[in-house]
């Protein structure tokens, strides 16, 4: 990799600014937090009671079915590169981990670029199928919202959920559907665009995408829509068996509402780990499903509190361990600050 492609590390200036770039998430995650348990009282939160203790089974058992379908999904997406399910489960963790704590989804672009060489493969490759992952998650995300929304939501939720399936459904369709059909016109576009650099650059990102979602094709493509379905089947239990642990009084299907806006509100710009936003997102939901505040506030935040400890920790110690086996590395720090700006 070139030295044009690197980062330059930040001076003092640069990290105060990076500083007062992550300041505005955090302010709305405070804000958001403070709207939510301001409904409550310290005596509520005092008052969660484990009701029935064996569901603490549950969502042990299904946060572990949850995380290895993801990385087994992953893996099934980088077959064409050879890379190993004990690698791809490595990297994603990580990445999940350092989601959780470091800002604008650092997590995501290290899976794309410093895990490279581990993986085998290029960064676009690893991008096309990250692009792949994220639109099914949200393809489901949207249709569990819209299923889960109930008859009394308002004209502009439903229009909104209506529109946002759409839009999903487009965007997974050409994906998995036309990449065959868009091959032939983008070669013939690039053929005519060879001179430009620019461009021929950004052909060898985009046919190399397009060569690993052929490779993939039409009925692995299924297969992993039908996976992602069942991986956050797994996730709406852990929302369900949360709400049998603690008693949660909702309709049915309050906790399965609740993990549609829960992932959803991950899209509003907040701090890592979508502190704030997560937690009011499922307090209003569940009220809309007969939970009352004093249950759904503590509920959402033991919910969000187990994920991110269950997830992070699960990945930093993935991530340490696999750091004490590679006595040479450079520092985590290091390594966000030389990310390549653009793809090699």
């Amino acid at each position: 990799m070139s030295e044009a492609n690197l980062v330059v590390p930040k001076d003092g200036a640069s990290k105060g600014r990076n500083l007062l770039k992550t300041l505005p998430g955090l302010l709305i995650s405070a804000g958001f937090l403070w709207y939510t348990f301001s409904k409550i009282s310290f005596f509520d939160l005092r008052a969660v009671r484990m009701v029935a203790p064996v569901w603490v089974l549950g969502v042990l058992a299904f946060t572990l079915a949850s995380y290895t379908l993801r990385c087994l999904r992953w893996t099934r997406m980088m077959r064409s590169t050879g890379a190993k399910f004990g690698v791809c489960a490595r990297v994603l963790m990580t990445s999940l981990a350092a989601n959780n704590i470091l800002p604008l989804r650092i997590g995501d672009i290290m899976r794309v670029f410093t895990y490279a060489g581990d993986l085998g493969a290029s960064p676009s490759v690893i991008l096309s199928t990250v692009i792949l992952e994220k639109l099914l998650d949200i393809f489901i995300l949207v249709l569990l919202f819209t299923v889960t929304m109930g008859a009394d939501a308002s004209p502009h939720s439903k229009a909104l959920a209506k529109t946002l399936l759409a839009i999903s459904t487009v965007g997974l369709l050409v994906l998995i559907v036309g990449a065959r059909t868009l091959k032939g016109p983008l070669e013939r576009f690039f053929a005519k665009h060879a001179s430009n650099a620019k461009i021929a650059k950004l052909e060898h990102f985009i046919m190399l995408a397009i060569d690993c979602l052929l490779e993939i094709g039409i009925p692995g493509s299924m297969f992993l829509l039908a996976q992602s379905a069942v991986i956050w089947a797994c996730e709406g239990m852990i929302f369900v068996s949360a709400a049998k642990l603690i008693g949660l009084m909702s309709d049915k299907i309050g906790p399965w509402a609740a993990v549609s806006v829960a992932n959803l509100s991950y899209l509003i710009p907040s701090s890592p780990g979508a502190i704030g936003t997560l937690d009011l997102a499922v307090t209003t939901d569940l009220e809309l499903h007969g939970a009352v505040a004093a249950q759904a506030a503590p509920f959402a935040l033991l919910v969000h509190a187990w994920l991110l400890i269950s997830v992070t920790g699960a990945g930093g110690i993935i991530f340490l361990i696999h750091r004490a086996r590679r006595p040479e590395h450079k520092p985590l720090i290091e390594e966000i600050e030389t990310l390549p700006t653009e793809l090699p």
